[in-house]
């Protein structure tokens, strides 16, 4: 699990690609908003925001919430969000190793389902998702706010 320690780094690697720096701000010291967010996910017990290290260097991160539902007969889901792996070890099995611990995660915790969403400006994401075993079998929308 991520403590307070990895926030830097975990926003720099939000911050580091064509999408995260138009809507992250990476700066010294990290806006407070960063900081309360962490706290919350850190005190709720179906949020987990879960760090890939090599070394002392944070090299992947992923958060993972957890839900009941009144549908499935009252089951829980997992979902992923936020998933980056830092920049110098894309495509070295660090992506496929958070997103296979998180699936034994939800499995682990009851779920029966796993769900996420990614941009549809990630092609590539989306192709490495499918390659894990994922499928686009929902339309999903978001309105900003």
């Amino acid at each position: 699990m991520a403590n307070e320690q990895d926030l830097d780094q975990i926003v720099a690697m939000l911050a580091d690609d064509v999408l995260g720096s138009k809507r992250e701000r990476y700066e010294q010291p990290l806006p407070n908003s960063y900081i309360e967010a962490f706290k919350a996910i850190s005190e709720d017990p179906n949020n987990e925001l879960v760090v890939a290290c090599v070394d002392d260097e944070v090299v992947g991160v992923q958060q993972i919430t957890f839900t009941p539902y009144i549908t499935h007969q009252g089951g829980w889901r997992a979902t992923i969000e936020g998933v980056r792996t830092a920049s110098s070890v894309r495509g070295k099995g660090v992506g496929t190793k958070l997103i296979n611990w998180a699936i034994k995660r939800a499995k682990d915790r009851g779920c029966h389902l796993i769900q996420l969403t990614t941009d549809k400006q990630r092609p590539d994401a989306l192709r490495f998702y499918e390659r894990l075993g994922f499928q686009a079998t929902h339309e999903g929308l978001k309105m900003k706010l």
